[in-house]
Formats: structure tokens, sequence, C-alpha cells
């Protein structure tokens, strides 16, 4: 609403209101008139100049006098319109084209920097593996006892050395047998007692992941391929990599304790000494090696095959492997001294053998081919005594149950199938889901569970056979499973380069 003089009746440009009549005025009208009259003019009351009261207003803004009156005129202002639409029509495209070549060049530093970001990150990468690496090497005393260079020579030595056949002595089966004796009483004593700490189903039922350990092994050539638990520590867990490593993780500290290098190709087959700081690893490299941990140098060098060794157990007494390979042999060889003391081919049509697995007594093994043969042998007269078939397929994994009584065995066939060695002869079979791969059995220390490893990690109740546990949280293939002692662990590896731990 605007306002308007009550004398001029337009617009005022200082507007002031009079309080004797609330009429508005122009300041100097009203003035003049208060000046001749000295009364409002509106109702004639007395009124003066001090009495009016200015009103505050945005300015007024008066119109522009038309200046296009003519047709020439008209068209000069369309004409200066066009031509400044054309300049800012130019000065757009200018920009527009700058605005390109700056995203453009954008476009190009961000493709720089994700190739950049790329090779950070493996170099991130392999900087943590070298930190585990060297994360130890303050608790690994350095090799200074043993010079490395006397230790070559005795290695290689013993490598260079013609693969010939000490001879099972008649010391040396003795000694075997000792020990068979005294493990044989020992179980009698145990009879069919559960170790009174032994880890109850209820509790296995409930275990879940509470680590797992994706540095062990290098990322550029991932996967572990085997497994083994130090029975006198079994916070020491060794594994076996696909970069030709085997290394030793204490559990509890989460440190890397060595890394044993030294196999030109993937290390397949691993055992930890139970009662000393040793270590024994096989590859298809076709040897076998043994490792002192603390100095994380090579005690021995096994030449005992001419192809790939697919197969390792240690015997009872701890002082002599076996070893089966793709050449149809298997090997009985003495670690102390790195002798091969007997190989014996596999008979008959000969085949590769793919597994081996001492009897907890030691006398006896199981040696498994590739033409689902399991095959029982007499240690002492290097006979075969009893051969197993029902699977199909080359046989992955054997392992005896503590009792002496059990053997199970699992081949490409998803199924396990369970012996009866007093009777020989097949009493069940665990039948597992269609296109289940099974890499690696174990019997825990007291034979009530049984572990199974492969597409994913299961533990069954023996005397039952009823499946208990699943784990799936390996994203690849499991290769090995152990128990921690009395079960009160699980421990497994894969092919997803990582190491996991299960309990409650």
């Amino acid at each position: 609403m605007s306002l308007c003089c009550a004398l001029s009746n337009e617009v005022p440009e200082h507007p002031v209101v009079s309080p004797v009549s609330g009429c508005i005025f122009e300041r100097r009208l009203i003035e003049k008139y208060i000046s001749e009259s000295g009364t409002d003019p509106i109702n004639g009351k007395d009124l003066n100049v001090e009495q009016l009261i200015e009103i505050k207003t945005t300015p007024v803004v008066k119109p522009k006098p038309p200046s296009a009156t003519s047709i020439p005129a008209i068209l000069k202002t369309l004409q200066d319109e066009w031509d400044a639409v054309m300049l800012q029509s130019f000065t757009q495209r200018q920009q527009l084209q700058t605005a390109r070549q700056e995203l453009s060049h954008a476009l190009y530093q961000h493709d720089a920097a994700c190739r950049v970001i790329g090779r950070l990150t493996k170099e991130v990468t392999a900087a943590r593996e070298a930190l585990a690496t060297l994360k130890p090497q303050a608790g690994i005393a350095q090799p200074t006892a043993i010079p490395q260079p006397a230790l070559a020579v005795e290695a290689g030595g013993v490598a260079n050395q013609p693969t010939e056949q000490a001879g099972m002595s008649a010391e040396v089966i003795q000694k075997l047998q000792d020990k068979a004796t005294v493990l044989t009483q020992e179980r009698k004593k145990r009879g069919r007692t559960v170790p009174e700490d032994l880890v109850p189903q209820e509790n296995i039922r409930n275990y879940k992941t509470v680590a797992s350990h994706p540095g062990l092994h290098s990322a550029s050539v991932p996967g572990i391929l085997s497994l083994d638990i130090h029975q006198a520590d079994t916070s020491k867990i060794l594994t076996g990599g696909n970069d030709r490593n085997a290394t030793v993780f204490n559990k509890d500290t989460e440190q890397v304790v060595a890394i044993l290098k030294g196999h030109t190709k993937k290390v397949t087959r691993v055992i930890y000494h139970p009662d000393e700081d040793v270590v024994i690893t096989a590859s298809p490299d076709t040897t076998i090696r043994v490792w002192n941990v603390p100095n994380s140098q090579p005690l021995q060098l096994l030449r005992a095959h001419d192809a790939p060794v697919t197969g390792l157990s240690l015997h009872p007494t701890g002082d002599y492997v076996l070893s089966t390979s793709t050449d149809q042999h298997w090997a009985f060889s003495d670690i102390r001294s790195g002798r091969l003391l007997t190989k014996v081919a596999e008979g008959g049509n000969a085949v590769a053998l793919t597994t081996a697995q001492f009897h907890p007594d030691g006398l006896i093994f199981g040696t498994g081919t590739s033409d689902s043969q399991v095959k029982i042998w007499d240690l002492k007269e290097q006979s075969n005594v009893a051969n197993f078939s029902g699977h199909s397929g080359p046989i992955t994994a054997i392992s005896f149950s503590e009792n002496g009584y059990y053997l199970a065995t699992a081949a490409d066939d998803t199924c396990i199938k369970l012996w009866d060695l007093r009777k020989l002869k097949n009493f069940k079979t665990l039948q597992v889901d269609d296109g289940y791969e099974i890499k690696d059995l174990c019997f825990d220390q007291s034979g009530t569970y049984l572990a199974v490893a492969g597409t994913d990690i299961r533990v069954y109740v023996c005397k039952q056979w009823s499946e208990l546990k699943v784990f799936n949280d390996h994203t690849a293939m499991a290769t090995g499973v152990r128990f921690g002692r009395n079960a009160s662990f699980i421990a497994s590896t894969s092919m997803d380069r990582t190491l996991k731990l299960y309990s409650v």
C-alpha cells in the first residue's frame, strides 16, 4: 500500500504525519502551509512543525522516461539486446570448453590415482607380510651355535648320497617293539575311560570362530595346504603353504615363531614333533626336511623318493618318519641320522600312494592309493597285511583312532568310511553332501571326536557317528583340521590363506 499526500494527492518523497488529524503530508508542503496558517489543513486545529512525525519509508524510484519512442529507436534497442545475447552465448561456450578440459584432466588424474592406490595396496600387503615375519625375530635365536655352512654341508651330504637302504636292523626292530608294548599297556590302563578334562559335546556344539589369522603365508601365492599342532605345547601351530614355506605360529601371543624356507615347491605335509621343538615337512620337490624351530634351520634333508612326497607320519618313538610318494613306494627313514632304513614298492599293480598314517602303536600303518585302495602294512615284516576297498577315486586322507581299533578313510567320493581293524571290515559309512570334497581327517587324542576338513569343517561324535557341529567360516576349501589338547579348541586351515581357531 503506497502513501499519499493529503494536499497533493501524490506519493510524498519525505512523508510526515500530523498527530492532530492523522493524515499524511509531503513535508515541504505541510511546513509551508503551517508557516502561513499555523493550523492543520484537514480539521483547522492548531499545528506546528515540531509536532509533525516523520515516517521512514523506502525511497521512491521514479519510472524511467521512455526512450524507444520511434521505430529506429526500437530497432536499435533490439540490435543491442541481440549483440548482448550473442556475446553471452560465446562466453558460455568458452566456459563449457574450459570445463570439459578440466573434467578430462580430473578424470585422468583420478585414473592415475587409482593405479597408484592399487600399487600401494599391494605394497601394504607385502609390508604386512614382512612385518608378520619380522615380529618374532626378537624371540628367535640367531643360529650362532651351529654355523649355517656346517648345516648346509650336513644336509647337503645326506641329500646327495645315493638312495641306499640301511636296512631294518634288529636294534631298530626291538626299539619299535618295545615302544609298541609300552603304548599298548598304557592304552589298556586307560581302558574306555574318557579324560576328565575332555570338552563335552554340548560345549563343542557351542564352538564358534574365536580367531582368524590370514598373514601366515604369502598373499601372492595364496593357500595353506597342511596343519599340525605341537602336542606338548598346543599354543604352537605348524602350517605348510603354497608359498613353499612352513610357518610356526603361537596362537596365544599371535606371533609367528619361525618361517622355514628351503623347499622349492609347495609344502603339502607337515608334522610337529610331539616332544621336541622340531618339525618335519614334505613337498612335491621330492624332499623331506627336518627343522630346528628355535633357529629356523634345517637339521636333515631326506631324499627317500624320486617323485612328489604325498604322505608323512611320525613314528611314536619320535625317531623315524614314514613317507609315501607318487613313485609307488613307501619309505621309512631315521630323522636323527637322515638315513633311509627301508623303501618298499606298493606291490601288485603298482600305483601312486597318496597318504600315510601310523597306527598309534607304531607296528602297523596305513597307506592310501590313487586307485581307491587303503592298505595296511606290517612295519617289521615290511609286508602288506590287509586291504580295504570300497572307495571310488584316490584316497585323500586316513586317520587311526587313539583306541587302536578304528580307521577313518576318505576319498573323492563324498563319503567317510570307518573300518574295524579287528574284523577287517567297514562297519560305518558317513555320507556327506553331493559334491563335498574331503581333504583331511583327524581323531582327537581320546578318540571321542572325529573332525573332517574339506568343503567345510565338520565334527562327528564317535560310536554314535552323528554330526555334532559344522563350521562354514572358510571362504575356500579347508585343507587341514586338528584338535587341541582334550578338544579345548579346534584349528583349521584353508586355501583362503587363513588359520582359524574355534572355541567357546
